[in-house]
């Protein structure tokens, strides 16, 4: 059991070192193990178990979600999420950033895509913020770890992988849970705004009259929609998470195409395009990850893990301390799903022993690995964000700290309040 402990860990490290993607890191670590056993004949395995692995039905739900979120992206759902944002908080005094944050929990929790918030959302808003006399890299900082509140929304990829990855997980009632964490995080962010005195040149600005909003609401309700009907329908009964998947493409394309009209169709291709890049890489990721989680079983190293931790004491906030210090360095290296992939099957078994229901645990390592985001070295929202900004990571690093500690804060809030997550779930849940 240690010699495979041992390969798994030097040869996934050695591979990523040498600029290995991870999928393939994952997988051939995985078969190095299982030709450890002894057995050559073992090494089909590592192909069966990636087949089996990602042929599930809730499974489609994601390509759908990634396409659904390309068309949202250039659909210029942002610009009326925007402007419906403005008319509720921009009168506050640094408004643009409340707006700014308010925009990405809209874009993020209709597209699902944190990485298509930070892009769209600040596309837009990084300019008006930087000519309003806002500081560009505290408003880089701002956007990138604002956007991360859409994967805790729903809809959210990330939830339909820790749901597969975990087993009997509800992903409506991951969708449910998610919501209360995600505005959590979202006003603690504003109220990292509030304490830096973190705003523009603008004066505190004339409140929106009733006029105003309605007219704004309205143009954004066409995109708000979505949320209720791939919600409500999943709740009702009506469709599947993967049939509201589809459906919300349909929708998406409507809303693109037909009513906003902000993209040509001509764009449809290269949507597929990359909507197909991205889903191949998940699936990729989930097969490989379904290999070394078939090698972690079979040598009972999740039930040795889990002994481990728990000799080390018996306070569940002592455990919960440091899986959560764990997964916060590991989102630090690794990007969120592989790391969903690899750490859920370790640390499920734990969390479990400790009487942690698996939905709460599951919307706690999304919001652990949602600052992994946001940090370098690998943090994908960060180097976007720096992108659209035209920064650096050096720069944004020090306006970073009040809106890291803010998560931080809303992380610990998330997992010693287990009720913030499962109230809805358990009034509203299938």
């Amino acid at each position: 059991m240690d010699v495979q402990i041992i390969i798994i860990v030097v040869a996934f490290f050695a591979m990523l070192l040498m600029n290995v993607p991870v999928a393939i890191a994952i997988g051939g670590a995985a078969f190095m193990a299982i030709l450890s056993l002894g057995d050559v004949s073992t090494g089909y395995i590592v192909a069966q178990k990636m087949s089996a692995g990602i042929a599930k039905f809730s499974l489609l739900a994601i390509p759908f979600f990634v396409l659904a979120g390309q068309l949202m992206g250039e659909g210029g759902m942002a610009r009326r999420l925007i402007d419906f944002a403005s008319v509720l908080v921009g009168h506050l005094q640094g408004g643009l950033a409340y707006v700014c944050t308010l925009t990405c929990m809209l874009f993020g929790a209709i597209s699902g895509s944190a990485t298509a918030a930070v892009s769209s959302v600040g596309g837009m808003m990084l300019p008006e913020m930087q000519r309003n006399g806002y500081d560009r890299d505290t408003s880089v900082a701002l956007t990138t770890t604002a956007a991360t509140t859409g994967l805790m929304i729903p809809p959210s990829n990330v939830m339909i992988v820790f749901a597969v990855v975990a087993g009997d997980v509800s992903v409506a009632s991951l969708f449910l849970a998610g919501i209360g964490p995600g505005i959590l995080t979202g006003l603690l962010l504003m109220l990292a705004c509030w304490i830096t005195g973190f705003r523009g040149d603008e004066h505190e600005g004339v409140r929106a009259s009733l006029d105003d909003i309605i007219r704004a609401a309205w143009a954004a309700f066409p995109s708000l929609l979505l949320i209720v009907i791939v919600m409500g329908g999943i709740l009702g009964g009506v469709f599947s998470p993967t049939e509201a998947a589809a459906i919300a493409v349909l929708y998406a394309f409507l809303l693109t195409f037909v009513i906003y009209r902000e993209a040509p169709l001509s764009a449809l291709p290269q949507m597929l395009l990359k909507a197909g890049i991205t889903t191949s890489v998940i699936f990729l990721l989930i097969g490989a990850s379904q290999a070394m989680s078939w090698v972690l079983v079979y040598q009972n190293i999740p039930q040795t893990i889990s002994a481990t931790m728990l000799s080390l004491s018996d306070n569940p906030l002592v455990i919960l301390l440091i899986i959560n210090l764990v997964l916060l360095v590991v989102g630090a290296f690794m990007d969120m799903t592989p790391a969903v992939l690899i750490f859920t099957p370790i640390f499920l078994p734990v969390v479990t022993e400790l009487g942690m229901d698996p939905v709460h645990f599951g919307i706690m390592i999304i919001v652990n690995l949602c600052i992994g985001l946001c940090t370098p070295p690998v943090g994908t929202c960060l180097f976007i964000g720096c992108g659209v900004g035209q920064t650096t990571i050096a720069k944004v690093a020090r306006p970073m700290i009040p809106f890291f500690i803010a998560m931080v804060v809303a992380l610990l809030i998330i997992t010693y309040v287990p009720q913030l997550s499962l109230w809805l779930p358990e009034v509203l849940g299938p």
